[in-house]
């Protein structure tokens, strides 16, 4: 699926969305800045930030220009970050193994030296 159709369905989405009633549209508003809110939560609590926002801004897109605008840089910007991670090279790639196996192995040894319980009792 290609950024560019996505978009241009989520384009078709809005117009027949906005033959919807008031109700309809304004629980469509709602829900949308609700998962935004969210979306934003959790940028620093545990969760999938990075998959509620752009579908927050999908379906405030129905409604507001501004958030059809930010989904489409959104997405480009995911479309660059996919590109750039599959141009990383094996020794960029073996490097953070060894740097997560490193960092694993510290934590490891840090709660044998310290006696710090791995598993709450």
């Amino acid at each position: 699926m290609s950024g560019d159709s996505f978009v241009e369905r989520l384009r078709a989405q809005r117009d027949r969305h906005l033959e919807r009633p008031r109700i309809v549209r304004f629980g469509f508003v709602i829900a949308g800045f609700t998962l935004l809110l969210a979306g934003a939560a959790m940028l620093v609590l545990p969760g999938p930030a990075f998959v509620v926002i752009p579908v927050a801004l999908a379906i405030l897109s129905l409604e507001f220009a501004w958030a059809g605008r930010l989904l489409e840089r959104a997405l480009v910007q995911a479309e660059k970050a996919r590109v750039s991670a599959r141009q990383t090279s094996r020794a960029v790639r073996l490097g953070f193994a060894v740097a997560i196996f490193v960092a694993v192995v510290a934590c490891v040894v840090a709660a044998e030296l310290w006696d710090i319980p791995v598993v709450p009792v």
